[in-house]
């Protein structure tokens, strides 16, 4: 139990910076009004990864530190950390909740039982994150910049973030399929 979790934050750290190298490095910043911005990026695709590889806790602990420490280290995101780290981890524990717990799919063989459980999963942590990312954003905006910028911000925002949902959707499942093969081998003993 003890070699688990320490194997478990290892991993946690590998998904760490390997959300921070995606969000960073792989990303299309679009500039909003009053300074802020958004991004298209995979990052979340690394965050429900590591949900359902890793569980829920671990997986979005990963996918929260990683691109909490790419808002810290970038000046135009930097007063957004704190809600990304939030944000991330609820997506990690969404995920790995509906993967894991109501799912199954650690324990199930069944192809299409995987396939539809890591979908389902994915679409409701990025969906948690499609609705409360832009809410929490024009709120945010609205208090610093005022209603009129918030809300040209909110349509910026909730555009990014829903491209970013698809293709972390599509990107996370995909990549979760391909590695899974490897997983069973025991290559990770959780």
């Amino acid at each position: 139990m003890q070699k688990e979790h320490f194997q478990k934050m290892i991993f946690t750290g590998v998904f760490a910076a390997l959300s921070y190298v995606v969000f960073t490095f792989l990303q299309i910043k679009i500039s909003l009004p009053g300074g802020g911005a958004t991004s298209i990026h995979l990052g979340n695709a690394v965050c429900v990864l590591g949900a359902l590889i890793l569980g829920g806790f671990w997986g979005g602990l990963g996918g929260a530190i990683g691109m909490t420490v790419g808002d810290l280290l970038d000046p135009v995101y930097v007063l957004t950390a704190p809600k990304t780290f939030i944000l991330k981890l609820c997506i990690g524990l969404i995920t790995g909740l509906v993967a894991h717990q109501l799912g199954k799919i650690r324990e199930s063989r069944d192809r299409g039982h995987i396939f539809r459980w890591s979908v389902l999963a994915a679409v409701s942590g990025l969906g948690f994150n499609l609705v409360f990312d832009p809410l929490f954003s024009f709120f945010y905006q609205r208090v610093l910049l005022g209603e009129a910028s918030a809300r040209l911000a909110f349509a910026v925002n909730l555009t990014s973030t829903s491209i970013n949902a698809v293709l972390s959707a599509v990107v996370a499942v995909f990549a979760y399929l391909a590695l899974r093969p490897a997983l069973q081998r025991r290559l990770l003993p959780f």
